[in-house]
């Protein structure tokens, strides 16, 4: 869903049990910034995320619209949730590449046989 601006974007206060019925994994939403190039929330309730931080994922389809819409291919974007985060975004044709900060928040070893 595409909105006009940032702070229409911000003031959204989703129904998330509505949401969980909405025949779609997740809905992305999403506007132009004003600091960043573009703007964006994700929300996947009946997957049990309400609303994600920073979704990698969602920025690989918003990537490639705001490179058309915006007319370039290197772009600032900035997820605002409550944690929110940005991300240094480029469209390579068929692939995307995003750099950001992360949080480590598990450590661990998968021991195959």
């Amino acid at each position: 869903v595409v909105y006009r601006d940032e702070e229409e974007l911000a003031a959204l206060q989703p129904d998330f049990e509505l949401l969980k019925s909405v025949d779609r994994f997740a809905v992305i939403a999403t506007a132009p910034g004003r600091t960043a190039d573009f703007v964006s929330r994700f929300f996947a309730p009946a997957k049990g995320i309400p609303e994600d931080p920073v979704a990698g994922s969602a920025h690989c389809t918003l990537i490639p619209y705001w490179s058309r819409r915006l007319g370039k291919s290197t772009l600032v974007a900035r997820q605002i949730s409550p944690r929110g985060g940005d991300l240094w975004c480029q469209d390579l044709g068929g692939r995307v590449s995003m750099a950001g900060h992360a949080v480590l928040y598990l450590e661990g070893k998968i021991i195959l046989p």
